[in-house]
């Protein structure tokens, strides 16, 4: 009798703790993107199609978001022929292989808070196949039951076999080149 109380204890102790997940509204979340080279910078957005938040005691324990990058698009360029080539540049094998690598993801692995607000999120962030380690800074805020965590998300594109015009692999390229940061501007919208 005495073990059953125990693994019934167990078992409602860690059911209890588990984290609500929280699926979050792809189509008030966004993601910008800014990519920035000597002469100036581009933006556009990528749209999430799936994303969730781990979310307990009013905080955030984990989660994922995953980026639709065949819909990459770019949002500076207002000539239609411009922004074309660019978009179609950004999905070629010379950045972002959208034909062999159609999603890129992230997924929380530590979520560190002192207050319930400002957030250090790490994580996996996984582009073109390849996954690597990355943590940013990031505000969560609940008004009217909605969960919304903003952050701006920095990776070196090399780390994911995107080198084109990067200053890392190829020299004299004045300005031609193109700095290997990326921001990702996310907000991530969820109902408690």
């Amino acid at each position: 009798m005495k073990i059953f109380t125990l693994l019934f204890t167990l078992a409602f102790t860690a059911f209890s703790f588990a984290p609500e997940i929280a699926t979050v509204n792809t189509a008030e979340s966004t993601i910008t993107w800014t990519a920035k080279k000597v002469t100036g910078q581009h933006h556009g957005k990528v749209p999430i199609t799936a994303a969730t938040l781990d979310y307990q005691n009013g905080k955030i324990l984990g989660g994922t978001f995953e980026m639709d990058m065949t819909s990459l698009t770019v949002e500076d360029l207002t000539d239609a022929g411009m922004n074309k080539k660019l978009t179609d540049h950004l999905k070629s094998d010379d950045f972002f292989s959208v034909e062999k690598h159609n999603t890129s993801n992230f997924k929380i692995t530590e979520a560190k808070t002192s207050n319930g607000k400002d957030y250090v999120l790490t994580g996996d962030l996984t582009i073109k196949g390849i996954t690597k380690p990355v943590s940013f800074p990031a505000t969560v805020a609940v008004n009217a039951g909605k969960i919304t965590a903003t952050g701006k998300l920095t990776f070196d594109r090399t780390h994911y076999d995107i080198k084109f015009r990067s200053g890392s692999y190829f020299e004299n390229l004045a300005d031609k080149l193109i700095y290997d940061d990326v921001e990702l501007d996310v907000k991530l919208v969820a109902s408690e």
